[in-house]
């Protein structure tokens, strides 16, 4: 029996097989073996979606295809960045929504 030679995937078959798997598309068994694959990788893949959404495989980290190009880099930290920056602008939001519910002038009419 031959070792089969290490194959390597590319981001979009597995954000492709990934998101057949959450659908409900199709099922955990016949996805793995429309594509033989091994039910271990996929459940790896199937965790990686989920802990990292729509960025699993950009960062190289939790790749098998090697490291990832300085320009996926740049888009994962940009949209990181702005994400970061929308959950600041609502909590400073919220702070002064708070700050004007609990003045004086507010407790005065109740």
């Amino acid at each position: 029996m031959t070792a089969r030679p290490k194959r390597t995937f590319s981001r979009e078959f597995k954000l492709q097989v990934v998101r057949a798997l959450l659908t409900g598309e199709k099922r955990f068994a016949q996805v793995c073996r429309e594509h033989d694959l091994s039910e271990t990788l996929v459940r790896r893949w199937r965790d990686q979606y989920e802990r990292h959404g729509e960025h699993a495989w950009l960062d190289g980290v939790n790749s098998n295809s090697g490291p990832s190009t300085d320009q996926a880099r740049i888009a994962a930290l940009e949209a990181a960045l702005g994400r970061a920056h929308l959950e600041n602008e609502f909590l400073r939001r919220a702070v002064e929504a708070l700050a004007k519910k609990g003045s004086p002038s507010g407790r005065n009419g109740q």
